[in-house]
């Protein structure tokens, strides 16, 4: 028997378990990562091509790395012995060739150096690119002109439903393609911890290796296809078309594969938590409105003259709102209002006789709705905000009974861990930064 194992003489084939403990005992002597875990996430990953039909969705993986050498291409071809019916594109040279490659049968799309072949400055690979995107659920198509009798042409619905793994350093992805991908971080080997990939002596281990994880999935297929297993919290949107069809595929084999599924969710939930607290991940200007308009208001306060809220929100948050900003102006009430508007259908509106302003029971629908403010059951006593009959705190008590919900400076959420623990979000500022001394201290 090989060292990888194989399907028995007798027509027995493993389980899902034994399977998946094998490849990653396999990865791990050829692939060098930043976390132990997202050896973990390239097993599951490689099982799911088999079964992403029945999970619905697959989610694009990014294999990343700083500088070249980091082994993303070997990676890729450990994946092209794994996964299902697999081909490795250096490059796309069009989104039509693609699109009926896929519409010939389900493969899994296997692209070295992503952060060429995909870069946003490349002529025409937008299209290639809401190809990927599209293709991430199942049921996905794309148009394309066929041939028809009497020299004209028709079009074809042509399905663009395929796993995808991309490998570049630090690929320059839209956020929209970004979103559906889940990444794995690879570092160089300088340590010659891992053994080299020689595929002359390897070879029939590794296609051996992928023929038991095929004949594995399909004893599973049919517990995966009606599997609808828990999800750590915070597990929706865009986070859980990511990560359910892995943990559907990881539940097939068993609690201890469910419970490493938990964790990569986890991991992944807070990494994009202190992505956002830390200005990594690209927040939409509206977006950005409205936390720093709840975090700008004052406590007392019910209501706000839209001339003094813009001055607020430029004294609190100038990098965005002054001429300090990208947009090169300090904002005005006329681009608060149309932001207001446009973003969230909120108008301002007039108190009696004072200037026109803006009510906070207008807005406390948008900050609850948008994560800004917790939703706090009370004992009947706090004031509701008259929107929908949800009884909210006022944001003085969530900061200071709600211990490690909200920033002790600005009262914005506090959503990684190490947050919570100092009760100080991730801002730069210097009152931030002030506090996060005085607590080191």
């Amino acid at each position: 028997m090989s060292a990888v194992g194989s399907v028995g003489s007798v027509g027995s084939v493993d389980s899902m378990e034994r399977v998946l403990d094998d490849v990653r005992g396999w990865l791990a002597r050829f692939v060098c990562v930043m976390e132990d875990r997202d050896l973990d996430l390239l097993t599951l990953w490689a099982a799911h091509t088999h079964l992403c039909f029945e999970t619905y969705s697959t989610p694009r993986l990014v294999l990343d790395s700083p500088m070249h050498g980091s082994g993303k291409t070997t990676v890729l071809e450990h994946l092209s012995r794994l996964c299902l019916n697999p081909v490795q594109a250096a490059s796309l040279s069009s989104p039509a060739l693609l699109t009926r490659m896929l519409n010939a049968g389900m493969r899994t799309i296997l692209i070295d150096e992503v952060d060429r072949s995909l870069d946003p400055k490349k002529p025409g690979v937008e299209d290639l690119i809401a190809v990927l995107n599209s293709g991430y659920k199942r049921g996905a198509t794309r148009p394309v002109l066929v041939p028809a009798k009497g020299g004209t042409w028709e079009v074809s619905e042509m399905s663009t439903f395929s796993p995808v793994a991309m490998a570049g350093n630090a690929p320059a992805l839209p956020d929209d393609t970004r979103s559906r991908c889940i990444r794995v971080l690879l570092l160089p080997d300088l340590e010659g911890v891992v053994e080299s990939s020689d595929w002359e002596e390897i070879d029939e281990d590794a296609q051996a290796l992928g023929a038991r994880l095929a004949a594995a999935a399909e004893v599973v297929r049919e517990t995966v296809r009606s599997a609808r297993p828990s999800i750590p919290e915070g597990t929706i949107g865009r986070i859980k078309e990511r990560w359910y069809p892995i943990k559907r595929v990881a539940s097939s084999a068993g609690e201890k594969w469910a419970s490493i599924a938990d964790e990569l969710i986890v991991r992944d939930i807070e990494a994009t938590a202190m992505d956002k607290e830390d200005g990594i991940a690209n927040v939409p200007p509206a977006v950005s409105l409205i936390r720093d308009v709840y975090a700008a208001w004052p406590d007392d306060a019910g209501f706000i003259a839209t001339t003094d809220l813009v001055s607020r929100l430029i004294r609190h948050n100038p990098l965005m709102w002054s001429s300090e900003s990208f947009f090169g102006k300090d904002l005005t009430v006329q681009r608060l209002g149309r932001m207001m508007v446009t973003g969230f259908k909120i108008h301002s509106q007039r108190q009696g006789d004072s200037a026109r302003g803006y009510h906070r029971a207008t807005l406390a629908a948008a900050w609850r709705r948008m994560g800004v403010t917790p939703r706090i059951q009370t004992d009947g006593t706090a004031k509701t905000d008259g929107t929908d009959g949800m009884q909210l705190s006022h944001p003085s008590q969530v900061t200071n009974e709600a211990e490690g919900l909200a920033c002790r400076v600005c009262s914005r959420p506090l959503m990684a861990p190490q947050s919570r623990a100092v009760g100080i979000c991730g801002m730069r500022d210097d009152d931030h930064q002030a506090a996060r001394q005085a607590v080191a201290a």
